[in-house]
């Protein structure tokens, strides 16, 4: 729009402005029925004025408004954060538009059930700023508000629409224009130079503006400067109370984030929800902490609390289900995947999370069932991973001839495609269900042919896995020959895996040689990662399970992504050293398969897992919940015996 014609259009935006206004109100007199917790989702502000300079106004309004209604009883003020993390679904919106245009559609993904937007002008020295609430439901307004200030006070305007729709709202965190101006224009900023220079205006305005040292110090972890991010944090920490508490409470919780401070994450977190019980992130926060540390209750508690202020927050329905499975509460996991399967009626991954919660619970039927049903909602179908799941879960029922049957429908649905991988996948297939010799063989043929084309790489991750499988049956001088050539065809997708090898075929050693060697042979490696694997892995080898268990134990409280699967060859390590009852809480649940499909840390736990179920149950003096185990350990363990010499010990005692 030209300056001429903004001009004109303003002229008769003042004329009716007020009249529109009166209209509205009139027609508002009666309000719908106000919802148990409203969410609320401020959209930028649209500039009716001729001035392009006051343009920045119209993220500042969303922002004071926003943080004002947050700390409003009854009320979540949906952060702009929030609104726009579903651009990448959505797609990306220009930051600078209107809200009503650009915003509206990303406020109703977040879950709104009320949508504020609003217009400001500059006239005659005054700013002038309407609010109209909106019910997105009706696509009824039944609010209007307006409020005037200074031709530059944005924050007396907003403070004065937040105040006539709300009881008690929040004060913002500055009155200081310039450094509001600054602060707005580093979160509209496309640069990070840019936006850094501006939050450090905004600083410097204001030493008491929690928010700009909250980016400033995001921006410098993006850098990659964390000491920069936590001067920055203890800088403004040092402003005390002239920082609002709440602000405070992000301030430690950030400063704990990034020292890696579990139990200051917690006391902010704590202290966030406190403050704010309509706090979704904080209360996901919280629940995410209880999951990392095994508390599932507590997990699911809070996820609850979240979901109660964001109910359309399909991820976080997605989540509760994991949380309430791991609590032992099927019936409650089964609810929550419900809400998120019609929340996301399209997707398939509701209704493999359904499998896996039936599969934690021992329902392999209704397991097999669900990931069927998600195997066919995909678009790879059948060349999708759930198809792969289902195979494992009637392999976990004693279902073999089943599990085949889907295995090789999903082999070859792989080959159809022309993947080059699918051998390796048919080889692990024979060695996970009772054909070892079988499986060696086939991936040793398929490595032979790999390493004479372009797939040099994948040869190298297949022979680290026959080094290990070598070791498994007792072969130590054909594991050090697969090693030596995986380590030969090595590159960077398959050297953490030929290193490892390597380590394990080692001659045997003492549980302190072997430490010594980790030491030496991943000298880089940091503390938590493939070293104490490596290390791991090869006590169990050696049977030297009590200080496996210290080890294993390190890695499983640690968490991550394969913290279930270190669990297993823990409660291996813990049972092997008469310690059944600090073993049992490790056993309790199916191990869920992994998208990715079989690897070489699967044939460590699997099918061993039901050897130490039944040796777990056997403890306990529950003598047919032993035999049941050992017999389904036995019929997928197969003929092929390991060196551990367990299979030999079930046959002789059944």
């Amino acid at each position: 729009m030209s300056c001429k014609t903004r001009v004109l259009c303003s002229a008769r935006v003042f004329q009716a402005a007020f009249a529109i206004a009166g209209l509205f109100a009139f027609a508002c007199n009666r309000q719908p029925a106000r919802p148990q917790t409203e969410r609320i989702a401020i959209l930028r502000f649209e500039n009716l004025g001729p001035d392009t300079a006051t343009d920045w106004m119209g993220r500042a309004f969303s922002e004071i408004l926003t943080t004002e209604l947050s700390g409003a009883p009854g009320i979540y003020a949906i952060p702009a954060s929030r609104m726009h993390s579903f651009q990448q679904a959505l797609g990306v919106r220009p930051i600078t538009a209107p809200g009503i245009s650009a915003e509206r559609t990303l406020a109703l993904a977040a879950g709104a059930n009320r949508i504020g937007y609003g217009e400001y002008w500059v006239r005659e020295g005054r700013l002038e700023a309407r609010l109209s609430i909106e019910d997105p439901q009706t696509g009824a307004v039944f609010q209007v508000v307006s409020a005037t200030a200074g031709s530059n006070d944005a924050i007396t305007a907003a403070s004065g629409l937040a105040r006539q729709i709300a009881e008690r709202p929040a004060p913002y965190g500055t009155r200081n224009p310039q450094a509001l101006q600054a602060w707005v224009a580093a979160l509209e900023s496309t640069g990070a130079a840019a936006a850094t220079g501006n939050l450090e205006r905004a600083i410097a305005a204001d030493p008491d503006f929690g928010p700009a040292y909250r980016m400033l110090a995001e921006r410098k972890t993006q850098g990659q400067d964390r000491d920069g991010a936590l001067a920055v944090l203890e800088t403004a920490l040092a402003r005390g109370g002239r920082i609002s508490e709440a602000e405070r409470a992000h301030l430690q919780l950030d400063i704990a984030t990034l020292n890696s401070d579990e139990a200051g994450r917690q006391r902010a977190l704590d202290a966030l929800v406190k403050l704010n019980a309509h706090d979704a992130m904080a209360w996901r926060g919280l629940a995410e902490a209880a999951m990392a540390r095994r508390e599932y209750p507590t997990a699911v508690a809070a996820y609850q609390k979240s979901l109660e202020v964001e109910p359309e927050d399909a991820d976080g329905w997605n989540r509760l289900g994991y949380a309430a499975s791991y609590a032992g509460d099927l019936n409650g996991a089964v609810t929550a995947l419900r809400r998120y399967q019609a929340l996301r009626p399209a997707d398939a991954n509701p209704l493999d999370s359904l499998g896996d919660a039936y599969l934690l619970a021992d329902r392999f039927r209704e397991a097999d069932d669900c990931y069927l049903q998600a195997a066919r909602k995909d678009p790879a179908y059948p060349r999708t991973a759930e198809l792969f799941k289902a195979a494992m879960a009637r392999l976990m029922s004693g279902d073999v001839a089943g599990a085949d049957a889907l295995s090789k429908q999903y082999a070859e649905a792989r080959e159809a495609a022309q993947d080059p991988l699918v051998e390796a996948f048919r080889a692990e297939w024979s060695w996970m269900s009772g054909r070892r010799h079988a499986g060696y063989d086939r991936l040793a043929a398929f490595a032979r042919v790999l390493e004479k084309g372009e797939l040099r790489e994948a040869a190298s991750r297949s022979y680290g896995e026959l080094a290990v499988w070598s070791l498994m049956l007792g072969e130590r001088a054909a594991a050090d020959e697969m090693a030596r050539k995986a380590v030969k065809l090595a590159g960077p997708g398959s050297a953490a895996t030929a290193a490892v090898a390597r380590f394990l075929v080692q001659e045997p050693g003492s549980a302190a040689e072997w430490a010594e060697r980790a030491e030496r042979l991943f000298p880089d490696a940091p503390k938590s990662s493939l070293r104490d694997l490596a290390l791991g892995y090869a006590l169990l080898v050696s049977k030297e399970f009590q200080p496996a268990s210290v080890v294993l134990k390190q890695i499983y409280e640690r968490g991550g992504a394969a913290a279930d699967e270190i669990g297993y060859l823990l409660a291996w390590s813990l049972l092997e050293t008469d310690r059944a009852k600090e073993a049992a809480p490790l056993l309790r649940w199916n191990p869920i398969p992994p998208l990715t499909g079989p690897g070489t840390l699967l044939s460590f736990y699997f099918p061993r897992y039901y050897y130490l179920r039944g040796l777990e149950a056997e403890k306990e003096g529950k003598a047919d919940e032993a035999r049941t185990n050992y017999r389904l350990f036995l019929e997928l363990s197969g003929p092929d015996a390991m060196m551990w010499g367990e299979e030999k010990k079930v046959r002789a005692g059944l």
